[in-house]
């Protein structure tokens, strides 16, 4: 009897003595549960503030979309004026045009699905400086 005594006395020591969880609380489970981003959609009403503040420069777009293939040649991804050259002799035109809609290994706008045409031209000229 007093081992069973002393056994219960520590289970419940145990449970009053443990720290308040404060996981399952009402406002711990809608922080978990919000959104963590928003999405921008063109002329739609209360977006302004998820605008893009202007269009980004070739290097801006290079870093955050191009670089992981094009700085390592990952995927075959031309990175040194040689492998360039060749790409270049097809024509500006066809460069941009795969640069756009993809070919090959690379996916269309290199992931950059934000990127405006003109933006995709200007990380281009980035990269053949």
């Amino acid at each position: 009897m007093k081992k069973l005594s002393a056994a219960l006395l520590m289970l419940s020591t145990a449970t009053v003595a443990q720290p308040y969880d404060n996981s399952l609380t009402e406002e711990a489970i809608k922080k978990r549960l919000a959104p963590i981003g928003s999405v921008y959609l063109a002329g739609a009403e209360d977006t302004a503030a998820a605008a893009p503040a202007g269009p980004r420069s070739g290097e801006q777009v290079y870093q955050a979309s191009c670089f992981a293939c094009h700085g390592t040649g990952a995927l075959g991804a031309p990175k040194t004026a040689d492998e360039w050259a060749t790409r270049l002799s097809k024509g500006a035109d066809v460069l941009l045009d795969h640069a756009i809609n993809g070919f090959n290994a690379m996916p269309p706008k290199g992931t950059c699905m934000d990127c405006s045409d003109d933006e995709i031209q200007a990380a281009i000229d980035f990269m053949l400086k």
